[in-house]
């Protein structure tokens, strides 16, 4: 470890949770003062797309929801065990989390809905022994081999019609277009959750929502410690210095801009950047029961920009144009809805046999919108009042035209998301609507992360010709782990701190569920099944 961590500063670019959790690990394993550390985040609140706001009259929004697991997501979950509740300080995050799902457990009986309002049976998976083979091969084949290979590339269109694709690619996001790669590395990584994928048995839910149960802990935390969190200031350049001696780069200089003005901070040798290159939120947009979200696309928001100048010219900085260059390929539509009676509800547990929140997603499978939605355990938000409830939804198709609502989702206002959900299951608008808000938002670039890409196309956390700038984001490199979880982003922080600041501990490795014997031969038992 540094001699002179005392000297040490640290500036953070971006207030997501992969900032978050490298401020930590600079606190809690190298012992930096917390009072050396910034945070500087351009929008007013802290979190990235872990996020949630609004309240009972105007309604509530939120871009996501999170489907965390017991049994893997060891960064995440070792951190925090270090992080304190905010209702009862006496325990940590995890310990809160992990008693709150002893009682609220997930085991969803209408993971799928069909065009006849019906549950299929989902004890088969739907595969053909041709389609056993194809996900094999893929499962084998080799990520080099693989290169930037869409699934298209490796699975037939009888499997993309399977009762398994319509289950996985929800619970997870993917599109057939998307990277086969990644789909591999998450059939490796989810492979325990394979044999559960009907009813989500071993999922786990934080007791309100991502941004209440996990970033407002862990933002209150770093307060106490003396972290500097700067909202509402943009970095808009960091310079950097070539050294010919050891062919690396160096931060010199940081900018930013705050209300209207720029500012310019210098940044020593012994200091240290970390950047959350890219943006799966950027240019989100959100809508109202009345109006869609405005159709947005990185030229409104430019948060690929600075990702984008420091990757020019230097190929170990990574491919940003991989990933933000295809909206179509990259979007998708997400909506949350606030009640003020319970006959949603009520209906929707009479239909599916789920009480809230034991449930999971229940997907629309013939519904041109790829729609799903999941009620999740009441109450979502600390302050939502009592006879108040919300749920999420979200559509994977949303440029397609409704069945229901005769334009695509993208030029949908809330009210026409009700009716089309309405029109799925058969119920009447008035009933179950009549006091309820819908707030739509839109993400182009969401599932960017899963476009195809080569392994050189995201940059190591810290990339070998770095000395002291690294990534933290979605977008970097880390071999056999998932993008598009709170753990990617966790690990990432945790692997760059500890490589800049040659920190002598353990990261958490990676669980090998697809190493262990039973859980392969219960995968392929589950497969089998007619």
């Amino acid at each position: 470890m540094r001699t002179n961590i005392k000297e040490t500063k640290a500036y953070l670019v971006g207030g997501g949770i992969g900032s978050m959790s490298a401020a930590s690990f600079m606190i809690r394993d190298a012992k930096i003062p917390g009072e050396n550390i910034t945070i500087y985040e351009a929008l007013p609140v802290l979190g990235g797309v872990l996020d949630a706001a609004g309240n009972a009259e105007s309604g509530y929004s939120m871009r996501g929801g999170r489907m965390l697991c017991a049994d893997i997501y060891e960064c995440m979950w070792s951190l925090m065990k270090t992080i304190p509740s905010l209702t009862d300080p006496n325990k940590s995050v995890y310990d809160e989390t992990v008693e709150f799902n002893k009682v609220v457990k997930t085991d969803a009986h209408a993971r799928i809905i069909n065009k006849n309002r019906a549950v299929p049976d989902l004890s088969s998976l739907g595969l053909s022994m041709h389609n056993r083979f194809e996900l094999l091969r893929l499962l084998e084949t080799s990520e080099e081999k693989l290169g930037n290979d869409r699934i298209t590339d490796w699975l037939s269109p009888e499997l993309l019609e399977s009762n398994f694709w319509y289950m996985w690619i929800t619970s997870f996001a993917f599109e057939p277009w998307h990277s086969a790669v990644e789909f591999k590395r998450y059939m490796h990584r989810f492979l325990k959750q394979f044999t559960q994928i009907a009813t989500m048995g071993g999922i786990s839910r934080t007791v309100y929502n991502e941004y209440d149960s996990i970033v407002r802990p862990l933002e209150a935390w770093l307060v106490e410690k003396g972290v500097k969190i700067l909202k509402g200031h943009k970095v808009t350049d960091l310079n950097l210095d070539f050294d010919d001696e050891d062919g690396k780069w160096a931060v010199n200089k940081l900018e930013y801009d705050f209300e209207g003005k720029t500012e310019t901070i210098p940044i020593s040798k012994n200091d240290l950047v970390f950047f959350q290159n890219g943006s799966m939120g950027d240019a989100t947009s959100i809508g109202s029961m009345t109006s869609p979200p405005k159709h947005l696309t990185k030229e409104d928001s430019k948060g690929w920009v600075l990702w984008e100048k420091l990757a020019k010219g230097r190929p170990e900085f990574g491919n940003p144009a991989v990933f933000n260059s295809s909206i179509p390929e990259s979007n998708w539509e997400s909506f949350i809805v606030t009640l003020k009676d319970p006959v949603f509800f009520d209906k929707m547990e009479e239909l599916t046999g789920n009480k809230h929140g034991t449930g999971a997603l229940v997907t629309f499978k013939d519904s041109n919108w790829l729609l799903s939605i999941v009620l999740k355990h009441q109450r979502r938000y600390p302050q939502q009042p009592d006879g108040v409830q919300v749920f999420w939804g979200y559509s994977l198709r949303p440029d397609r035209i409704g069945d229901f609502v005769s334009k695509s989702m993208t030029d949908c206002n809330g009210k026409d998301i009700l009716k089309e959900i309405c029109g799925h299951l058969r119920f009447d608008m008035d009933e179950v609507f009549s006091k309820a808000t819908c707030i739509p938002c839109k993400m182009p670039y969401i599932t960017s992360m899963f476009m195809p890409r080569t392994n050189t196309d995201r940059p190591l956390p810290v990339p070998k010709t770095s000395r002291n700038l690294a990534f933290v984001s979605q977008f970097v490199e880390i071999a056999h782990d998932t993008v598009f979880t709170v753990e990617y982003s966790v690990r990432a922080a945790q692997m760059a701190v500890y490589e800049l600041l040659d920190i002598d501990l353990e990261i958490p490795p990676i669980t090998r569920h697809d190493k262990n014997l039973k859980v392969n031969l219960e995968a392929a038992l589950r497969t089998l099944k007619n």
